[in-house]
């Protein structure tokens, strides 16, 4: 993104995703005993939703778009001693392919994911050989284990809220990963963002992208012709059009609307005016 990208005005808020509860520290009066087969493990065994602490709850505002305007608030964990069958149950319950594991104080220091237990059962009625065992040495670990602390993924990846999107991405391809546990500056668990909520800008309106494409744009490099500049947008594609003065302008007005959250490509179709 250029660093002449003007900040300024209030962003319609993206359509969110359903949030995903987080078991563990409801009230006291809210923990009645669930049956065993449904208990989802984190600080206790209760499948009760709680919101993860977080600074504010208003919609996506103003300047760049962050990981805390996307993310899910609502996270299923475990504690490293959960036990396989548990871990398991909290998936299915929750519909999730993977969930933080927390130390004691919340800090997140790993993640099990469905490729972690899906070990044991390939390994389940196949002995293997010494050469197998050295070649994959931590799928045929997980297979024999049966904690969360013995499965997961270790050090965890994750991104602090206040990353931008294009951070996000960029981590998940590194680190080839489908979602990122979202940590305050302690790393105790925030939230959860995945690739469908890094999505969530390009739902946004035509309307609202043309919109802030002309107070961002049009406006700081046209402040005395804005209105002979057009903006036409179409399923997230933005179509510059009009007449200008200097054409070492036009890739930058280009550039900047590239940049815009939500938008999916740019057309340029500025021309420059004939010297008189």
């Amino acid at each position: 993104m250029g660093t002449g990208r003007a900040r300024a005005g209030r962003r319609a808020p993206v359509p969110q995703r359903g949030h995903r509860p987080v078991p563990g520290h409801a009230p006291a009066a809210a923990r009645a005993p669930p049956p065993a087969a449904d208990r989802v493990p984190y600080a206790n065994p209760t499948p009760h939703p709680v919101r993860v602490p977080h600074d504010e709850e208003s919609p996506m505002t103003a300047q760049l778009f962050t990981v805390a305007d996307v993310m899910t608030r609502q996270v299923v964990a475990v504690r490293r001693d959960a036990g396989f069958k548990e871990i398991v149950a909290a998936m299915a319950r929750w519909k999730v392919t993977a969930v933080p594991v927390v130390g004691a104080s919340g800090r997140v220091v790993g993640v099990v994911s469905e490729a972690d237990l899906l070990a044991k059962e390939e390994f389940h009625d196949h002995r293997t050989g010494l050469i197998e065992q050295r070649r994959r040495l931590d799928a045929t670990a997980k297979a024999g284990s049966r904690r969360a602390e013995d499965l997961m993924a270790a050090p965890a990846v994750t991104v602090g809220a206040g990353a931008s999107l294009p951070q996000a991405a960029r981590l998940m391809a590194t680190h080839q990963v489908k979602r990122l546990p979202v940590v305050d500056e302690d790393g105790a668990l925030r939230g959860i963002v995945s690739r469908a909520d890094l999505l969530k800008v390009f739902l946004r309106p035509d309307a609202d992208l043309a919109a802030e494409v002309r107070r961002e744009v049009v406006e700081p490099l046209f402040p005395e012709t804005p209105h002979r500049i057009g903006v036409a947008v179409d399923a997230g594609v933005v179509t510059l059009s009009g007449t200008v003065a200097d054409s070492a302008v036009v890739p930058l007005a280009a550039r900047l609307t590239r940049a815009v959250e939500g938008v999916v490509d740019v057309r340029c179709d500025l021309t420059t005016r004939p010297d008189p």
